[in-house]
């Protein structure tokens, strides 16, 4: 698979994973969660991955990206560098206790983590590889 590849692939699933993050019949309410201070939409998509807005229109905003910077070789390898800082930096944030909610406004904690530093090696595997 090519980086661009990767991006349309990537743009694609944030994309799908934002518009879910915003179908309430998809998201179970937060038990026993840090609290944030946005808490509009927040609960656990499909049970499992804690979202709220902020989460959800980040998606949406790194998934357009992914689509625009997969027209071409350069910004699809910057898209895929930039995921790897972003998703390294919010897996480790998702992992110290008062960062884990990035200030309050999006939920970083639980299967987030493991999910941000997949997706982070993920990005620096097309990013670098070259």
């Amino acid at each position: 698979m090519s980086v661009r590849t990767f991006a349309i692939v990537f743009g694609v699933i944030y994309l799908a994973v934002g518009i879910l993050g915003f179908i309430p019949a998809l998201r179970t309410a937060p038990a026993e969660a840090p609290d944030l201070a946005v808490t509009a939409g927040y609960g656990y998509l499909l049970g499992l991955f804690p979202i709220n807005v902020v989460h959800n229109l980040l998606h949406l905003g790194l998934g357009a990206w992914g689509l625009v910077a997969a027209r071409e070789l350069t910004p699809a390898r910057g898209y895929a560098r930039a995921l790897t800082w972003i998703y390294g930096v919010l897996a480790v944030m998702g992992l110290i206790p008062f960062l884990q909610t990035a200030f309050g406004l999006a939920p970083l904690f639980g299967h987030d983590v493991w999910l941000h530093a997949l997706a982070a090696i993920a990005a620096g595997w097309f990013g670098y590889r070259e």
